[in-house]
């Protein structure tokens, strides 16, 4: 596996929810918002409109905000449908149920 180059956030800070913290609580998370302020505007001026943050936690248990660098792969072109629902079956078979089948409904 490739290492990934890891874009922190800058101005935001995730950590676990403290000891006594009700069980919906999933992350406590501060935000120095000057530094946040200036990261944003930077993702805004390179073309970003939408910027994806995941929370991780690193090999010492420290919780941390990355950029999310994943890419949807591009779709697949839709094959066009064909005219009768039989004229994508193959119709190689010498005594094919469907030859029949396709003849009468013509």
């Amino acid at each position: 596996m490739a290492k990934e180059d890891i874009e922190f956030v800058d101005g935001l800070l995730v950590k676990a929810p403290h000891a006594n913290a009700p069980s919906f609580v999933k992350a406590s998370i501060s935000i120095r918002v000057e530094d946040l302020g200036k990261w944003l505007r930077a993702k805004y001026k390179a073309g970003n409109e939408w910027v994806n943050i995941d929370v991780k936690e690193s090999k010492g248990g420290k919780w941390y905000a990355a950029l999310s660098t994943y890419k949807p792969k591009a779709k697949e072109e839709a094959k066009p449908k064909p005219a009768s629902k039989f004229d994508d079956m193959t119709d190689d078979v010498p005594f094919s149920p469907i030859r029949k089948l396709d003849a009468m409904l013509r």
